[in-house]
């Protein structure tokens, strides 16, 4: 199978958060082919390879394999038509629009040219396929689940990820290159009844409503204005019948700073907001909360993102983005530096990440995907 040949069948094969079954399995067949020892089932679905080759040091590179609970609108011809029932119990379309499968056809591409020129360099690689990116769970899971015992400590972290900009550049900067983040359910309780008899009732929609626009003062009113913050209430559901009141509604939230200060202030506010507007409902109990997913903030080493800049082609600093990762969990665990780039995977202006549009352009960005990571490696190891 080519890797264009395999990018395509992962596109089309999409899976959830720790149900990357399909996924895991390709990969560890993939790594096993290459020579590596093969470690599966770590914090469920994570997949390790490693290729021992002589003196040197350790270098950890990852990619996730997790899919969005989206429907896909690209008209490829490989798009996904999945169907899968999410964490919620709920039916769910399911693709892939936040360029995994691109993470991990790259990652199988180095590890095969990286096994088949072992000659040239020295050390130990430490291929790692990680689920659950998109609820911030999945390094963890792997790391709690004993990754490094099984696998090795590594002496370098490296990861990159596709975005939307000028296909197969490589876009850097040193320090904080993502953000932290934290996405919860707040659950509002009322007195549900007929939509007829609004008096005899306590409408918890009302309360999510009034939240949802109270919130948005959060970062207009309650951090400087030369800190960044954003506040996103991505989701409210409530009722299933349009002549009943709810007993209760639910908003789903999601909260990003670069300063962990900020993001506290954030969070903290919302659970004030939250709470004063449903005890100015007069709810019959206070809002119930749920994190779904924290990450932390990704900062990558100043001297070992230089000594990359300088090795990888095509390469462009850039502003700090509010996307998170829990990437940097693996150098942090480890104590070691590491490093986070994005690809180019389509032109400035395309259909974003996350967004049932969004469609990498498989050339040039591929192959430059592969070349980024295998010249990252070489650069760190010492040569044969």
């Amino acid at each position: 199978m080519t890797l264009e040949e395999l990018y395509k069948d992962l596109h089309s094969h999409p899976e959830l958060a720790f149900a990357e079954h399909r996924t895991a399995g390709i990969a560890a067949e993939w790594l096993a082919g290459a020579g590596y020892t093969v470690f599966t089932g770590i914090g469920g679905t994570g997949v390790a390879g490693v290729l021992r080759n002589g003196d040197g040091p350790a270098v950890l590179v990852r990619a996730d394999m997790d899919a969005l609970p989206l429907r896909e609108e690209t008209g490829l011809d490989y798009a996904s038509e999945v169907v899968a029932t999410d964490a919620r119990g709920e039916r769910t379309h399911v693709m892939h629009a936040c360029g995994h499968d691109m993470h991990v056809t790259c990652l199988c591409g180095a590890t095969a040219e990286l096994a088949a020129t072992r000659g040239t360099w020295r050390g130990t690689l430490i291929a790692v396929f990680q689920p659950a990116e998109e609820i911030g769970a999945g390094a963890k899971a792997m790391l709690d689940d004993g990754l490094f015992v099984k696998a090795g400590v590594p002496d370098l972290v490296l990861g990159q990820h596709v975005i939307p900009q000028d296909p197969g550049s490589v876009l850097y900067r040193s320090g904080p290159f993502l953000a932290a983040a934290q996405s919860w359910d707040a659950t509002f309780y009322g007195r549900g009844g007929h939509g007829s008899r609004p008096q005899e009732t306590i409408d918890p929609v009302v309360m999510a409503a009034s939240a949802v626009l109270r919130l948005q003062t959060l970062v207009a009113r309650e951090i400087a204005p030369a800190d960044k913050g954003v506040v996103t209430v991505s989701r409210l559901r409530a009722g299933r019948a349009e002549n009943v009141i709810p007993d209760t509604a639910t908003i789903t939230l999601n909260f990003r700073a670069y300063d962990p200060d900020v993001l506290r202030k954030l969070t903290e506010g919302a659970r004030r907001i939250i709470d004063a507007e449903a005890a100015a409902s007069g709810a019959p109990r206070r809002p119930e909360y749920t994190v779904l997913a924290s990450f932390p903030v990704v900062v990558n080493d100043g001297a070992l993102t230089a000594r990359l800049a300088a090795a990888l082609d095509r390469t462009r600093e850039i502003e700090p983005r509010m996307g998170s990762e829990d990437f940097g969990l693996f150098g942090t665990a480890a104590g070691v530096p590491s490093c986070f780039w994005d690809l180019g995977c389509a032109a400035d202006g395309s259909p974003g990440n996350h967004t049932p549009r969004f469609a990498p352009q498989i050339n040039p960005t591929l192959p430059a995907g592969v070349t980024a990571l295998v010249t990252a490696v070489r650069h760190v190891l010492p040569v044969a």
